[in-house]
This record gives C-alpha cells, structure tokens and sequence, in this order.
C-alpha cells in the first residue's frame, strides 16, 4: 500500500543517446558552437592590438582586464548584448559589442548590472546600437531592481552617427533620465570614471549616488580645445577637470583614486557595504548543487536538435527532455497533461525557486476534435486548446505568484477552417492578453523556431520579459525561410510577369535561393542579438544556470503588481 502512495513527479528520459540522428544533431551543434565562440572570442577583444597598447601606455586597464579584477573570483560575467552592432557601422570600422560589455556579475557577493565602456573601441564612443545596449542594461536593472555599477572611459556621441544617438527616447539622453528614474526607486547606482566623460556623458556618474575617479582621468561638458572655440579660455584638461579639481575644488568626485586597481578596490569594498534589499514574495527553498541537480546530463541537449535550417521540419522531440535538464531533480508537476498537448505547461524549481513553464511540445499529437473524429495536432503549432490552456495556467501562475519560463519552438497559430470555427482567434487573444498583462517575472529561452504570433503568445521581446535568451538553433522571423521564400517568389513572379517577363523554371528557383538565404541570414539569432531582440546566444547545456542567475536577478525586486487581467475573450 505504501509503495501505491508514492507520489513521483519525476520526469523520465527516452532519449536515445545511441542513435544515428542524435549523434548526427550533436556533432553538428557542437560544430556550430565552436564557430560561434571563435566569433564571440573576436568580439571581445574590442578594437584589437594597437588600441589596446594605447590604453596601456596611459596607464590604464582594459574594459575586460578591469572586469577580471571587478567580479568575485571563481566567478563569470553573465554578459548580455555581446552581439551588439555585430554586422552593422562596417564603413566606420565596426563596432565590437557596440563598444561596451555589460552582463550580471557578482561582486562583494551582491549581484549586479554592469556596464563598462571599451575605450579600445572609437574611445568608447556612444554609436547608436551603444545607447540602446546601456538603455537595456538599465532597463533590466531597473525592472529587477539590481544594483548597477558603471566604469565610465568614454568619448561621448560618435559625432558621424549623431542624429540616431541624441534626440529621440531610446537614444543617449534617456541613459541619465533612467540614472534618476533609478535613484529614485532606490537601485543602488556608483560609477567609476577611469578615463575621459566628455560632453553629454558627464552627466551619467554625477546622476549616480556615488562616484569615484582615477587621477589622469576627464569629467567636463567641453573638454579644452571646445572651451577655447566658445568662449576664448586656454585651460589644461586636469585643471579644466581632472580628479583633483573634481575631488579638491567643485566636490563632484566623492572619492579619488590613484589607478584602476585601486579605484576598483575602492568600488568592490563600497558594494560590499550596501544594505540588504527586501526580499520578494516568490517560493523559494533551501537549494543544495549536487542533491537537487537534474537526472539527467545538460549536454544530452546537444542531440536534441538539428542547427541546419533546412531540416528544421524534421526536428520532432518532446521538449521534457529540455525541462528534465533544467529544473531541480527532473520534477515536473505537469498541468492539464492531456489537454491542448501541443503546449506543456507546469510546475518545477530550478535553484530552489518556484517556476511555473509554458513549452511548445515539437511531437505530433493524436487528439479527439470537437466532431469526435481523431487528428492529428502538429507539434509545434498552437491549437485551441493548447491557448486556453496556456492563458489559464499565465493567469493560475500570477495569482500565485510564480515566475513564468517560456520555451520555444513555435511555428505559430493553427489556421484553416476547423482551427477557425474552433475559435482559434479568440483563444490566441486570450492566450496573448494573459502574458501581455501578465505581473510575475517572465524570462523567455528561444530554443528552436520563434515564429510568428507564435512568437507573441510565447512571450516575445515585445511583451516585457525581464531576460531573452536564444539557444544557437533559434530561428526567429514571422515565418520559416522556406514559408517566406516560397510566398515572396510568387509575389516577385506575378509582378515580373505582369511586366512582360516570362520565368524559366531555374529562374524560380534562383529567385527561390536568393529570397531564401537572406530570409534565413535575418532570422539567425546572431542578427538578432546584434540588434539586442536577443540577450545573449546560450550554450544549451548552460541553460540551467542562466535562468538560476536570471531568477535571482527577478528576486531582487520585492515589488509585484496587482494583476488585473482585463477583458478576456470566452
């Protein structure tokens, strides 16, 4: 009798590891990653060799040598952004990582927001990409509430660019807007100044509740040459404003600082001294690594999945073998288990925390419709039931306060006239109302297709998630390559043939290819990422801990909404 009362939540693997197509699926991921670290390394060491020995030779650290001795030892930065302006400003250079890092670090044990400039990069000068990943960066900090440390070596607004840095409100002046909107939601804010903070950008430390500065550093709206050109004045850059003055005679510096090492000193030991905040009113429990880690390994992920595009049809898989790798102990209480099965939709931990997911189950699945025939429901396609389903458990999950994971891998919403006279309109609208109005924290992994409503639905970059993090086989577009392709080729056919031009069957399809390959270069998470619709591009077996550091960034915020759902289609 006891052994009938055992309760067993446990998600059970039926992975074959052994198999052709799962070995064929991790070689070629591992192939992918490989390329994309070899890119991510590039990126990262900003404007290369020379403007490094330049930064060098004034006495000062690189943006990411300054990191190193920023962050607790043994630990990493969770950078965000790093894709940032990837592709884009070619005719001036390029601009790696738009020319500043920023990610969640720990530092005195206390987790923050980082932003740092590269001044290896155009001296750290704010291209329009640049704004918008400090915009994201503080946007983040301010919705989890996340102390914000900023290293300021900066030449201000990259004058070429200057229409599309200044004027409008996601450009460079809402960086100080959000530095007051911050303080006065009390996010702690200290900035070090290790290097110039010309122009616009000197009001980004002094907007900060503390502010530190490195003697031979800048801290002034017109640096000389500017002052001599308005007004007539010939000043030296330290008496204009150098540390010393900044520190001695206007008393804008609140503490100065021989070198970066010891203004880094400084910044860690004044974190370690900031108070604890309030706790937020979300589950979680005593988490112990080894005891509470999945059953099953993170890096079986790499056989899950076909990276090529081209077969992203045949990617058929029960996405509980991602969910058994990413919560605590594999357990998973499953919601509505046999109803609108195209999307899973249940309770878990993942670092001791309460979270409730929303999925896109990618294996086909046999249904009853409403006439009582049999059907079959595509995996990745959101059904009827599959809707009203996942808006109700959004909504269960807000009531009871439970942070909200999504994982996708959408083709979108079913169509056709059994999908419509099911009311697939009204349950899409419901479904999509209870994310958009949706008050817990909600972090979205995009792990295959993203596409469409779809996209939408599963809580897309537009419906406020507090983090979007992409698997390197995201696809993310209003339709698949192939879909767009095929629709756009009879589009340009018909207007080529109402011009007189008759197409010859290679001419469709090297129109095909064409229209093919630049749909599928834009629905690549890397060109995502540059233009920041992506946080950062994740190893999938590092999943796990990125939504363990993500969701204790969300905690750090005490604050919940009243939720009020609105309206909602019956």
């Amino acid at each position: 009798m006891a052994d009938e009362l055992k309760f067993e939540n446990a998600l059970a693997t039926k992975l074959d590891m052994k198999a052709t197509r799962f070995a064929a699926n991790r070689t070629a991921l591992l192939t992918l990653l490989g390329a994309l670290r070899t890119e991510q390394d590039a990126i990262r060491l900003g404007g290369g060799v020379k403007p490094t020995e330049a930064q060098h030779a004034k006495g000062r650290l690189t943006v990411r040598e300054r990191l190193k001795l920023l962050l607790d030892e043994r630990t990493e930065l969770l950078e965000l952004g790093l894709w940032a302006a990837h592709g884009m400003y070619e005719e001036y250079g390029g601009a790696p990582a738009a020319g500043v890092v920023t990610g969640l670090g720990r530092v005195s044990g206390r987790l923050c927001m980082i932003v740092a400039n590269d001044a290896t990069v155009k001296a750290g000068a704010f291209f329009p990409m640049t704004a918008k990943k400090v915009l994201r960066a503080q946007t983040i900090a301010l919705e989890n509430r996340i102390p914000t440390l900023y290293l300021v070596d900066s030449a201000g607004v990259f004058l070429p660019l200057q229409e599309d840095v200044f004027p409008d409100t996601d450009d460079f002046g809402r960086v100080f807007r959000n530095n007051a909107v911050m303080s006065s939601l009390g996010v702690p804010q200290i900035t070090a100044i290790m290097g110039m903070c010309v122009a616009g950008g000197a009001y980004l430390p002094v907007m900060t509740d503390t502010v530190l500065m490195t003697e031979g550093s800048g801290l002034f709206l017109a640096g000389p040459s500017l002052v001599q050109a308005a007004i007539g004045q010939k000043t030296g850059a330290e008496e204009l404003g150098g540390a010393s003055m900044h520190s001695e005679i206007s008393g804008t510096v609140d503490f100065k600082e021989p070198n970066d090492h010891l203004c880094i000193a400084r910044l860690r030991s004044l974190v370690g001294k900031l108070g604890s905040p309030a706790k937020a009113p979300f589950s979680v429990v005593e988490y112990d690594a080894a005891k509470d880690a999945p059953k099953y390994a993170a890096e079986d992920l790499y056989g899950l999945i076909d990276p090529d595009p081209a077969k992203a049809a045949t990617n058929v898989y029960d996405m509980r073998e991602v969910i058994a790798r990413i919560v605590d102990c594999s357990e998973f209480d499953e919601y509505k288990a046999e109803f609108g099965r195209t999307v899973l939709c249940g309770y878990a931990r993942i670092g001791g925390r309460a979270v409730g997911i929303v999925a896109n189950q990618k294996v086909h699945q046999q249904q009853t419709a409403l006439d009582g025939s049999k059907r079959t429901e595509f995996g990745g396609v959101i059904y009827t039931e599959s809707a009203q389903k996942a808006a109700r458990f959004i909504m269960d999950c807000n009531q009871s306060l439970i942070p909200l994971i999504f994982l996708h891998d959408v083709n979108g919403f079913m169509v056709g006239k059994d999908a419509e006279w099911s009311g697939i309109i009204r349950a899409g609208a419901k479904m999509v109302s209870a994310v958009s109005t949706s008050v817990v924290p909600k972090i979205t992994v995009i792990v295959g297709g993203s596409f469409g409503a779809g996209h939408y639905a599963m809580c897309g970059k537009a419906y406020d998630p507090r983090f979007l993090f992409a698997w390197p086989t995201a696809r993310y577009a209003v339709m698949s390559g192939a879909s767009a392709a095929n629709t756009l080729v009879e589009v340009r056919v018909k207007q080529m043939e109402r011009g007189g031009k008759v197409l010859t069957d290679a001419d469709r399809k090297a129109l095909f290819d064409e229209i093919k390959a630049t749909y599928d270069a834009q629905a690549d998470p890397r060109y995502g990422a540059a233009r920041l619709w992506i946080d950062a591009i994740i190893d999938p077996a590092s999943t796990r801990e990125v939504l363990m550091t993500a969701l204790e960034a969300a905690s750090l915020n005490p604050e919940v909404a009243k939720f009020n759902p609105g309206v909602l289609q019956t």
